[in-house]
């Protein structure tokens, strides 16, 4: 008998009204003394409003779980998954990746889903902290897995484009839940394919 995937749609935020962004992002550059007149910076409002709304809204799916039927008892990493966020106290971005990782209970994760988890909380105004420890109680949550752990390795322009200008420093920050954070060999296991010592 096959049982069949369990499917959940993820979808938490309303859509952007991208014509009132438009008139505020006019008025803060009109504020910034930015003459919007000419050719090039006539649509720049635009292309701000649909910039930040592309940013700050992540894309609905489909939480696809399929039975643990084999047992399968190993950690499971998807590695460097792409990641570009804003940071809320300046909105400028920040990028790097994630690291995302599960050791399965009863059931296993369609491996797409990392990727889209990760970009279901960094698609807003964050802070790395946050967002590395949103991941990880999402997928415990979910998944109810024997184990999490998230890695983020990110620049945030906040603090390499302004005030202390330190270009090319990044950050790193970590969430480990259940046997990931309390067996020892786990968690060696898990830094060491994440390759974040």
């Amino acid at each position: 008998m096959t049982i069949a995937p369990a499917r959940r749609h993820v979808d938490q935020q309303p859509a952007p009204d991208l014509v009132a962004a438009e008139q505020a992002a006019a008025r803060f550059l009109a504020a910034l003394d930015i003459d919007l007149d000419s050719e090039s910076l006539r649509d720049t409002p635009r292309r701000m409003a649909k910039a930040y709304a592309e940013l700050l809204t992540a894309r609905p799916f489909d939480l696809t779980t399929f039975p643990n039927d084999e047992g399968y008892d190993e950690l499971v990493l998807a590695r460097s998954i792409p990641i570009r966020s804003v940071c809320e106290h300046h909105l400028l971005p920040f990028v790097g990746v994630a690291h995302v990782g599960y050791l399965p209970g009863d059931r296993i994760l369609g491996l797409s889903k990392l990727a889209r988890v990760v970009e279901l909380f960094a698609h807003r105004p964050q802070v790395q902290e946050r967002l590395t420890k949103q991941v990880a109680e999402w997928l415990a949550l979910e998944l109810a897995p024997k184990g999490v752990g998230v890695v983020i390795e990110a620049e945030h322009l906040c603090m390499t484009l302004r005030g202390v200008r330190a270009t090319g420093a990044t950050t790193v920050t970590s969430t480990l839940l259940g046997a990931l954070r309390d067996d020892a060999r786990s968690r060696a296991e898990f830094f060491s394919l994440t390759g974040a010592h």
